[in-house]
């Protein structure tokens, strides 16, 4: 028989669903993130029981692995002092001669449209530890950044 004619089931053309990827490295979120990360939790555990369709409780339940695993594995990071750029403070910089403004945040809880991104993002790595008033290099260029104002978020 042709194999044009063979009838296969539904389950030979789904995509296969694998796990939602663990970032590498410690798990350092603000007060808000872990917060943020047990409503979430909440959120799908009532997916899950409320999901009547098999594909989406199995993607709930994915998502609830993945959600699970960032609480147990999240560490609260450091209170900011706000003397320096942390996990957890709001800065203003001057990059290229143009201020800006972004609050550096757990991986989970950044947002870059609204100005929160990850202590893991390059440009957050490059100012952590730097103080108001210093330069920093970013992008290979020598002070590229200056540190404007630093705040305790």
């Amino acid at each position: 028989m042709s194999v044009a004619f063979r009838r296969e089931s539904d389950e030979e053309h789904k995509e296969p669903r694998f796990e939602l990827p663990i970032p590498p490295g410690p798990n350092f979120v603000t007060p808000r993130g872990l917060t943020q990360i047990a409503a979430r939790i909440e959120d799908l555990r009532a997916a899950v029981a409320a999901a009547t369709d098999e594909d989406a409780r199995a993607l709930a339940e994915r998502d609830l692995r993945y959600w699970s695993t960032r609480e147990t594995t999240a560490e609260l990071a450091p209170p900011a002092s706000g003397e320096a750029v942390a996990i957890g403070t709001r800065v203003t910089f001057r990059l290229n001669g143009a201020e800006r403004e972004i609050e550096i945040v757990g991986f989970d809880e950044s947002d870059p449209a609204a100005g929160r991104i990850a202590f893991s993002a390059p440009l957050a790595r490059a100012m952590i530890g730097a103080e108001e008033g210093e330069t920093v290099e970013f992008g290979g260029k020598a002070d590229a950044i200056e540190i404007v104002a630093i705040t305790s978020v």
